[in-house]
Order: C-alpha cells, then sequence, then structure tokens
C-alpha cells in the first residue's frame, strides 16, 4: 500500500514497465496521429476500438447549461480540492482538484488514496450532475447509417448493448494558466500534460468509463475555423497501447461538452492521459467502481465479524477473547488493521474537508472509531491456551505491520508539504494517543512490545533446541516419546 509495506504487485509491473519503455525508445518518441494525420480513422478502429467519441450536439443545451453551471457552483463553493496521493514512495499533490460524488457510504480509491463520496443530495448543485449521469449511462451509439445524426465519430463501434450503473463520479478541475509547471508527454511527445499515463484503477472488470469535458468560457460545440490554431489548444485525450512502442498513440481533441467513453477492455489493455488545452477545464469521470471492499457497509460487517471474538464482563467491564485459535486472532488482526489504515487514517489524512461539504460520513466515522477502540482491547487478554507460540508469532507479525504504517501515516501527516495546507484540509494524525491514555491497553508506538515478543519466540526457539538435542542424545539407549513431539513444534 504505501511506506514500508511492500508494494502491489500492480505499482511494481507499472515501474519496471515505465523503465523497460524509456530504455527501449531511448531518444526515440512512440509516433502518435491526430484528426488532420491520414490514417487517423484507420488506427482508431483497429486499436483503439473501444473508444467512442460522443459529440456536444447530442447532448440537450439544456442538459449542458445545468450541468456547467454546477460545476461552477461547486468550485465557487470551495468544493473540489487537491489530493495529496502516494506515487513511487512520495506524496505529491494532484495536478487537478477533484470531488467525489456518489451513494452514501461509497468510496473510491486511487493512489494510496481513498475517497469518500459527497453524498448527492441532490439539491441545486447535485440535481444536474446525477442527470448527466443517467443520461451518459443510458446513451447507445446507434448503427453506423444513423451515427451522423447523433454527430458521432463516423466509424465507431455499438456502445454496449444494455445501460449501465455507475456508482461514482469523480469531479475534476484544472487552469493550466494557475500552474507553475505542467510536464511535456514524455513518450510521444504530445504536449503539456495535466494528467500522466495511466490506467483508471479499482473498476469492475471491463466496465465502461464515460467522461464529459466542459472547457471554459467556450461555450459547447465551440471551435475554431483556423485549423492551425488547432488541436494544442484544445484539451486533448492521448491512448497508447500499454507498454507498446511499436503501435502508434492516438490523440483525440475535445470540443467543449464533448463525451467520450473508454469501453470493453481498453482501460486495461490500454493506457490515456489528459493533455492541457489553452483555457481551465472541468471533467466528470462517470465509473462502475469495484465495491466489494469499498464500502461502509463492508467496513461495519468486518468489524462485527471480529467483535463477535470479544466477550465484555458486565460486571467489571473487562473484555475477553472466546475464541484462541490462532487463525481466530489472525482474521481479528487482519481487520484491526484493516479498520485503521485502510478507513480511519485515511479519512482523517485527508483533514476536515467531509464535514465542510457533508457531515454524512461524521457519525459513521464516530462508530467506527469506537469499533476500532474495542479491537485494541482485544491484545489486553493475556490467555494463549496451548498455542501460546502459534499466537505469539500472529500477533508479532500484526503488531509489526501495524507500528511501521503508523510511523508511515504519521511521517506523512508532519511532511514538508501536508503542512502547506490550511488548517482544513490538512492531513490530521488521527488515531494518535500518548503514553499515559488510561483508555488504551497498547501504547501507540509499538517498538517496545515488538521486542518482548521478538524475545519471547527466541527464548522458547532455544528452549526447543536445547530439549530437542537433549532428548536426541538419549534416544539411541531409549527411544523417547517426545522426540517427535518437540521435532514437529
Amino acid at each position: 500500500m504505501c511506506g514500508l509495506r511492500a508494494q502491489p504487485l500492480d505499482a511494481q509491473n507499472n515501474r519496471e514497465g515505465r523503465r523497460r519503455l524509456l530504455q527501449e525508445l531511448g531518444d526515440q518518441k512512440i509516433p502518435f496521429l491526430g484528426p488532420t494525420d491520414q490514417g487517423y480513422q484507420q488506427l482508431w478502429d483497429s486499436s483503439y476500438a473501444g473508444l467512442v467519441l460522443r459529440r456536444s450536439c447530442s447532448v440537450p443545451v439544456e442538459l449542458h447549461s445545468h450541468v456547467q453551471a454546477a460545476f461552477l457552483t461547486l468550485r465557487k463553493k470551495g468544493c473540489l480540492l487537491r489530493d495529496l496521493v502516494r506515487v513511487r514512495d512520495r506524496d505529491v499533490f494532484t495536478a487537478v482538484s477533484r470531488a467525489l460524488l456518489g451513494e452514501p457510504g461509497h468510496t473510491y480509491r486511487y493512489l494510496d488514496t481513498r475517497l469518500f463520496t459527497k453524498p448527492l443530495g441532490l439539491g441545486d448543485n447535485e440535481k444536474p450532475v446525477a442527470q448527466l449521469k443517467h443520461s451518459l449511462s443510458d446513451y447507445h451509439i446507434e448503427d453506423k447509417e444513423n451515427q451522423e445524426d447523433r454527430c458521432s465519430q463516423p466509424s465507431s463501434p455499438c456502445l454496449c448493448t444494455g445501460p449501465v450503473k455507475f456508482n461514482v463520479t469523480l469531479l475534476n478541475f484544472m487552469d493550466p494558466a494557475a500552474m507553475s509547471h505542467i510536464k511535456e508527454e514524455p513518450y510521444c511527445g504530445m504536449g503539456k500534460m495535466a494528467v500522466g499515463w495511466h490506467h483508471d484503477e479499482n473498476l469492475v472488470t471491463h466496465s465502461p468509463v464515460a467522461v464529459y469535458s466542459y472547457s471554459c468560457y467556450m461555450a459547447p460545440g465551440e471551435a475554431s475555423s483556423d485549423p492551425s490554431i488547432s488541436e494544442r489548444s484544445y484539451w486533448r485525450i492521448g491512448l497508447k497501447v500499454a507498454w507498446d512502442i511499436h503501435t502508434p498513440g492516438l490523440m483525440l481533441p475535445l470540443e467543449s461538452g464533448d463525451c467520450y467513453y473508454m469501453r470493453d477492455d481498453l482501460n486495461s489493455t490500454h493506457q490515456h492521459c489528459v493533455l492541457a488545452g489553452d483555457t481551465a477545464r472541468f471533467s466528470s469521470t462517470h465509473r462502475v467502481a469495484e465495491c466489494s471492499k469499498g464500502t461502509l457497509t463492508y467496513i461495519q460487517s468486518r468489524c462485527q465479524e471480529a467483535l463477535s471474538n470479544l466477550r465484555t464482563d458486565p460486571e467489571t467491564g473487562s473484555h475477553s477473547l472466546l475464541a484462541l485459535l490462532p487463525t481466530t486472532l489472525q482474521l481479528c488482526e487482519e481487520i484491526h488493521n484493516e479498520v485503521e489504515f485502510e478507513w480511519l487514517r485515511q479519512y482523517w489524512f485527508q483533514g476536515r474537508r467531509y464535514t465542510r461539504f457533508c457531515r454524512w460520513w461524521s457519525r459513521p466515522m464516530e462508530q467506527l472509531e469506537s469499533d476500532w477502540r474495542l479491537l485494541e482491547t482485544m491484545e489486553e487478554d493475556g490467555r494463549a491456551g496451548d498455542n501460546r507460540r502459534e499466537m505469539a508469532e500472529t500477533l508479532l507479525s500484526a503488531l509489526t505491520d501495524r507500528h511501521q504504517q503508523r510511523q508511515t501515516w504519521r511521517d506523512r501527516c508532519h511532511s514538508t508539504l501536508a503542512q502547506t495546507l490550511p488548517p482544513e484540509e490538512a492531513p490530521v494524525d488521527r488515531p494518535f494517543w500518548g503514553v499515559d491514555d488510561p483508555r488504551m491497553p497498547l501504547p501507540f508506538d509499538l517498538a517496545e512490545i515488538i521486542s518482548r515478543v521478538e524475545s519471547l519466540l527466541w527464548r522458547w526457539a532455544q528452549f526447543r533446541s536445547c530439549l530437542y538435542h537433549s532428548l536426541k542424545a538419549t534416544a539411541y539407549i531409549v527411544p523417547h516419546p517426545l522426540l517427535l513431539f518437540v521435532s514437529s513444534v
């Protein structure tokens, strides 16, 4: 995930793929084609068939107006914020400002960052975005002979066979004029790059992604009559086959109000980037997020699964475990770490931004933190039965992981970048407690506890070794029944 933990396999593959690609390219560039280049449509049809363009003229003018007014209002109210994300083991600010809209209790995870939905209350600002989502999900590109009426790309294939239910919407805003530096696209030379090459993360496999693009100060469908002013003044989407230097890239200019879809396996087999135009731009990206482990309902059920193994004495209030099996303890510890690092610290790392615009998450997160405190008390139980060594090994692994992650999150919360944020957006190092906090059975810093468990395991190993060799020596005279037992422990 981040910090001292092992990097996910996808992150390692991406890093290795990038290194190999740059090495293969050397000083050369991957060729790419734009709309004015010969062979552009043929390349689109043969290598980028999952990309579908819906021109702005196919979207009702009234919907354009309402959606764009909502974008401007949400930005004016400060709802769109830059994220402090994790890229190649370091924190960076995103170039774009974002907000996640969606169903209550849903989250979306990218770049080691979990965004929490501002639940759609369907007020004046949110309702147009919801209407746009339904318009995009219900839209179907018609047969080739009817496509010109819909202003679609002439040879674009059918979008899908049925309606799609998008469950999250990521709103983005960027003004190139406000950026001190924008990187050049490195592989093809396509121009200034607002968002680097990537696959969209955390999606249901082969689900479509729909994007609505609004360039500020430019009316829907407005285009320059001078072809030389052209493509680079527009916001554009760049696409390439992932880790392939032989297939030319594709560059698609977007007029204000255009929509595009990435369907079938395009997102998994190709990468895309966003190339900056001359004006500020909003986009709304509608996705089918993979939510099996990303909803409040999911993590609440996980907490209850772990807490079902906890007994509280009604008279003394003391806690004890119902089952002392190593497998049960391991499950509880996994849930303990998941609650702390995938939910509580993710939420508070983003400061108090959610309470500013949407108080929906406040009470659920308080309850989640209360459940997490109960999970902390599970380690008070000193009983271990006949499984002391196995229990100690399970605890050592969980505590070591927890200790490393706490230190990483603490460093991130107090980093130089984090300190540049205003108080309401600055990361909060929570949960955190001092050494004398009577409510907490274990200290925040687990180094001493880990050392004691390691020492205990070392003494057991030494005792087992001495006993084994002693029994082995006597086995030459009388076979000892404990020899097999000790050697198997």
